[in-house]
C-alpha cells in the first residue's frame, strides 16, 4: 500500500529536473510544445465571492471545521447560483469525512440537479489559496459543459482491463484530448494501469492517487473503489497542464549494471551504496538513518527532456551488502540518479511552472485542478496554506479545488512529489 500518513505541523544543488508545462491543443487535441491556445475567457463580476465568477462556466466553493451537513449547506449556498446549465461536478473531502461520502454526494447531487461527479479522499484538500488538513473539510466545484464533450467512467482494475462498451464507444466518437482521473492507491498494478488508461483513451492524464487512512474512496458517478476512475473531456474543452517537481538532482545520471527486481546491486560497475555514498556527501554518509525522507531514487524519462525525471522512494539500504531497494522494478541498463527533497527549490519550481503555463496559456483561466503530495503543502512548503497561496498569487482568485495525493498522475505516468496542475482556459 502506498499510503503515506502526512505530519502536519503549524549547501547549493544544482537546478531542479523541471517538471513541464503542457497545454492542449483545442484543434489537434496533441500535446504541443509551446504557444498560445485558443482563448474562451469570462468577465468577472464585481459581486462574486471568492473563486466563483458569476457568468462563467465554473463555480466553486469550501467548507471545513464542522458536521457534514453543516459542510454541504455551506458549499451549496457558496455555490449559488449555480452556472446556467451545470452538468459536471467535482468533489474532493479531507480522510474525516470519507465514512460520509455516499450521504455528501447524494445530497449535493440532489440540491444541484447535477447527476455526473468525479472526486476522491484526501489526507488534505486544496481550494483558492488554503489547505485543509485534519479536520472535517470539502471543496466543490460545478462546471457547465456541453454532456456530450465529458464522460465519467468507473473504475478500471489495471492494465488488462479495458473500459466499458459505452465508454469505448464514446471514445471512439468523440476522441477525448484530456482526462481528470484517480487511482486507488491499493491498486497492485497502478503504473501500468495509469499507462494502460491514457493509450486506450489517447488521453493526457491529470490527477492523484487517493490518500485515506480507512476509506480510499473515489467519485465516478457514485462512489466507488479499486482502479482508475475519472472524466475524459473532448478537445473542445480547452485545458493547459503544468507539472512542479519538490526534488533536486545531486548528482550525474548513472547506468544501472546489476539488478534484482526491486533492488539496485550495482551502479556503473560498483556496488550501489558506494555511488549513493559519493554522492550525498561524508556527512549526510556517517548516518545513513538521516537518508530516508531526503534522499531518492530518480528514474530518467527516455521520451522526454534531459532534465526529467521520475522520483521514487529508497525503501530499504543493505549496509553489508551495499544494496539499495527502491519502489520501483529495476533492470540491468536502466539509469538511475540521485536527488534531494528541497523546499527552496520547491518554491522556485512551482513560480517557474506558474509563471510558464500562464504565459503558455496566453488568457485568463476560467478555473483549476491542484494535485499535490501529501508530502509538499505544510510538510514542505511550511504552514499557513503557502503552496496554494502561491497558486493562488499566480493565478488569481479564480475557482480550484484538488486534493494532497498519494501521488501524482500527469500524461500517463505516476509521480512523488510533484504538484500537478491543470487549467480550463
Amino acid at each position: 500500500m502506498l499510503l503515506r500518513k502526512a505530519a502536519i505541523c503549524t549547501g547549493v544543488l544544482e537546478p531542479a529536473a523541471r517538471g513541464s508545462v503542457l497545454p492542449l491543443s483545442v484543434s489537434l487535441g496533441k500535446i504541443m510544445a509551446s504557444g498560445r491556445i485558443a482563448s474562451r475567457t469570462t468577465r468577472a463580476d464585481k459581486r462574486s465571492i471568492p473563486g466563483a465568477a458569476v457568468g462563467s462556466r465554473f463555480r466553486a466553493a469550501h467548507a471545513s471545521g464542522g458536521p457534514w451537513p453543516a459542510l454541504v449547506k455551506a458549499c451549496f449556498d457558496q455555490l449559488t447560483p449555480l452556472p446556467p446549465g451545470a452538468t459536471l461536478g467535482f468533489l474532493y473531502v479531507t480522510d474525516a469525512l470519507a465514512g460520509d461520502l455516499a450521504n455528501i454526494l447524494a445530497v449535493l447531487r440532489e440540491r444541484t440537479r447535477i447527476a455526473n461527479w468525479v472526486g476522491s479522499v484526501g489526507l488534505g484538500i486544496c481550494s483558492p489559496g488554503r489547505e485543509t488538513y485534519e479536520c472535517p473539510g470539502l471543496t466543490v466545484m460545478v462546471a457547465a459543459l456541453p454532456v456530450d464533450d465529458f464522460h465519467v467512467f468507473s473504475p478500471v482494475a489495471g492494465a488488462q482491463q479495458d473500459f466499458s462498451p459505452e465508454v469505448r464507444s464514446w471514445i471512439a466518437r468523440r476522441r477525448p484530448s484530456v482526462g481528470v482521473v484517480h487511482a486507488d492507491p491499493r491498486c497492485t498494478d497502478i503504473e501500468n494501469a495509469i499507462a494502460s488508461v491514457s493509450a486506450r483513451s489517447s488521453a493526457f492524464l491529470v490527477g492523484g492517487v487517493t490518500s485515506a487512512r480507512r476509506f480510499p474512496l473515489q467519485i465516478a458517478g457514485r462512489t466507488a473503489e479499486g482502479g482508475i476512475s475519472g472524466v475524459l473531456l473532448t478537445q473542445d474543452i480547452v485545458v493547459a497542464a503544468g507539472l512542479s517537481q519538490a526534488c533536486s538532482r545531486i548528482g550525474p545520471v548513472h547506468s544501472i549494471t546489476e539488478a534484482r527486481d526491486n533492488v539496485v546491486v550495482a551502479i556503473d560497475g560498483r556496488p550501489a551504496l558506494d555511488v549513493l555514498k559519493d554522492e550525498i556527501g561524508e556527512l549526510l554518509s556517517r548516518d545513513m538513518r538521516k537518508v530516508p525522507g531526503r534522499i531518492f531514487a530518480g528514474f530518467p524519462i527516455t521520451d522526454a527532456d534531459s532534465d526529467e525525471f521520475l522520483v521514487r522512494n529508497l525503501l530499504a539500504i543493505d549496509a553489508e551488502r551495499k544494496r539499495l531497494a527502491v519502489r520501483r522494478t529495476v533492470a540491468t541498463g536502466d539509469r538511475i540518479l540521485f536527488c534531494r527533497r528541497d523546499p527552496q527549490n520547491a518554491v522556485t519550481d512551482l513560480k517557474r511552472m506558474l509563471h510558464d503555463i500562464r504565459q503558455q496559456s496566453g488568457c485568463v483561466p476560467q478555473a483549476a485542478l491542484y494535485f499535490s503530495c501529501v508530502m509538499r503543502g505544510a510538510n514542505l512548503f511550511g504552514p499557513e496554506s503557502q503552496e496554494l497561496g502561491l497558486v493562488r498569487a499566480a493565478l488569481g482568485d479564480i475557482p480550484l479545488v484538488g486534493f494532497f495525493a498519494n501521488g501524482e498522475i500527469s500524461n500517463s505516468r505516476l509521480h512523488e512529489y510533484t504538484g500537478a496542475l491543470a487549467l480550463f482556459l
